[in-house]
This record gives C-alpha cells, structure tokens and sequence, in this order.
C-alpha cells in the first residue's frame, strides 16, 4: 500500500490496477498515510492557503432531467427562481466588500440567460470590478456560447464530467450525451479558459473501477480545477432512498486527486460540511484549497436544492464568510483573497507573454 502511495507521492501517476488495489484494500494507517502525503505535497504547491471564491447561484431553473438531483426539470415541488441582472451585480458587489476576488456564477441550464444576458452579466461585473475574477458554472451549451462569454471577460469555466464510466452516465443523465460533456471541456479548454472537471463519491452503482476511470480522466485531462463531493440524496428525486456517499471515500478521493495533479485547484465542497460538520476542515487536511462561500440572496439560497441537507441556507454573506474564516484557521490554515489562479496556468501565461 505504501509503495503505491509513495508512487503517486513522487510520480504524480499510479497504473489502473495500483489504483484499483489501493482504493479496495485501504486500512487507516494507509488512509492516513496517503493524507499526509497528500497535505505535503498541497503545501509544496500551494503552501496553507485556502482560496475564497464567492459564490452566486443565480437560477435553479434546469432543462437537464438528471436522476440525483434537486432541481431536475422534472421536479415539480421545486421552488423555481431567477436572479435579475441588477441583483446578481448586487451579490458582486457584496462580495468585492467582503474582499473576494473571485465570484462563481453558478446555475441550471436554463435557456432564459441567453449569451446576450450572459455577456451583459459579465461585462457589467468586469467593468465594476475589473481586477475579480469571473468562474461560470452553467452546464453545457454551444462553442460560440462559450466564445462569446470569455470574450465578454469570463476566466473561468466548471463543468463536472460527473462520471468517466460512459454506461453510468447514461443511466444517471437521461437525454443527455457522454460524448458531447467530454466534448464541452475540451472547447472551454480549446477557447481559452481555465476549466473545472469533477464527480460525486458514492453514487447509486458506482463501483472502485468507475472511480478509477475518474481519476485516470482527470489525470488525462489536467484540468485546473476538480470539484469532488459525496452524492447526496435528495427526497424529490428517483434516488431518494439511496444511501449516500462517505466522508471518508471523498477525503481519500480528494488526496489522490491532489497527488495525482499537484497543481489543480481543489475545493472542499459544501457538500462535504453537510454530510459531516467539520467536513470541509478534513477536506482542506487532506489536499483541498479551495471554499466556496455563498454570495446569494438569503430568501433563495434554500431554493437552489441540489441536495437535501445543505448547510448555510440562512447565513448572510457577512455571517458566512467570517465562519468559514474562522474554519479555516482553526484547522490551521490561512485564507486567500486573491484570485487565486491555478499556479501552472500562471507559469504557462507567463511564459507565453
């Protein structure tokens, strides 16, 4: 188990079958083993800084149908929303005061933000606060879409490929195509972007080989950002009655991820503070560097249900910020309010200027 861990340690890479024996034969003493590891090499790359992203969810309108969550398009106990342009800006502006430079603009897809509405969003935050910057998190939709909105000032793009395993995904995401999500990331790529891959822990049917084809997808891919969480269930959806993932599977997810990409971007998901309260502390211990503090109005935030059991639904942005700070610190760490970009996308656009 060691030498596998000592692999990844310092080779960044480890085969499908060291990968396979390792997540099926993993005692604790392994598991602690490979967080140090894990903690050593995020502090090698990144030091203890935890980069604060502010977080808008703007609309839980969804077109998509997926089987796991909250704001399906077939949800019909949802309590739909949309933020208007000048409250999102509101949410902006909130957030520079709170001293994060960086917000994520994150929702359904939803048809209704058209690429007009989008690049207008943009471009009044970038004229506002033209040093922020701007991650979308919008699903997928067409190249020019994608063109367009970089080219309006976004920086930043997260689409979770959700699962590698291509017999999974259709079972999970009816009407939608495995082919056209990988394809999406490499136009964000392709554009220009920094982009975000990532899945869930413990899905309905998920087994160690399809976490596996997880991990070697995102080892191929590289990209700048992953986002890892355990799957929740959501009492409005076909999955209601299924047991959910484990803190301890996502924590020994996220340091493979960051032994495997030393220099990726890892959030320690809301997801993860709901299934356990110090949750995100253990994430950020084991290789995560990134938290998402939530910038949207109170009276929706409970809304925007892709889960059940999501914490932080009542907390101002103010309340939220100062207790994920104090988190943050407490567990030993200190709290970035820069932009925090990826630090080999940094080198690379150094080096191309």
């Amino acid at each position: 188990m060691r030498d596998i861990i000592d692999k990844l340690y310092n080779e960044n890479n480890a085969s499908r079958e060291e990968l396979i024996y390792l997540l099926d034969n993993l005692d604790e003493e392994s598991r602690s083993y490979l967080i140090d590891k894990a903690h050593d090499t995020r502090m090698k790359t990144y030091g203890d800084k935890v980069y604060m992203r502010g977080l808008i969810e703007f609309t839980n309108y969804c077109k998509r149908n997926c089987e796991y969550c909250g704001i399906r398009r077939g949800n019909k106990e949802a309590d739909r929303y949309r933020l208007s342009v000048e409250e999102i800006l509101l949410c902006a502006e909130i957030g520079d005061k709170l001293g994060y430079k960086t917000y994520v603009l994150q929702g359904g897809e939803d048809d209704y933000f058209t690429d007009d509405i989008m690049v207008e969003i943009i471009t009044k935050i970038k004229e506002r606060f033209p040093k922020n910057a701007i991650t979308l998190s919008l699903g997928e939709r067409s190249y020019e879409s994608y063109e367009r909105m970089f080219k309006a000032g976004a920086d930043r793009y997260l689409l979770r490929h959700e699962t590698a395993t291509k017999e999974l995904y259709k079972k999970l995401h009816p009407g939608a195509s495995f082919e056209n999500r990988r394809g999406c990331l490499l136009n964000l790529r392709k554009i220009g972007y920094q982009i975000g891959a990532g899945f869930m822990v413990g899905l309905p049917n998920q087994t160690t080989e399809d976490l596996v084809n997880d991990l070697l997808y995102v080892k191929e891919l590289t990209p700048e950002m992953c986002g890892i969480g355990p799957f929740i269930p959501h009492k409005d959806t076909s999955l209601k009655d299924e047991k959910g993932g484990t803190l301890e599977d996502t924590i020994t997810i996220l340091a493979i991820v960051r032994l495997l990409l030393p220099n990726v971007l890892l959030p320690a998901t809301t997801a993860l503070g709901s299934i356990n309260p110090i949750g995100r502390e253990l994430g950020i211990k084991a290789g995560a560097n990134v938290v998402m503090p939530n910038l949207s109005p109170t009276d929706v935030r409970d809304k925007y249900s892709l889960y059940d059991g999501k914490i932080c639904t009542g907390d101002e942005a103010a309340e939220c910020r100062r207790c994920i700070e104090g988190r943050i610190n407490r567990a030993g760490f200190q709290v970035e309010v820069g932009r925090g970009d990826n630090i080999q996308w940094v080198k690379e656009e150094k080096l191309c200027l």
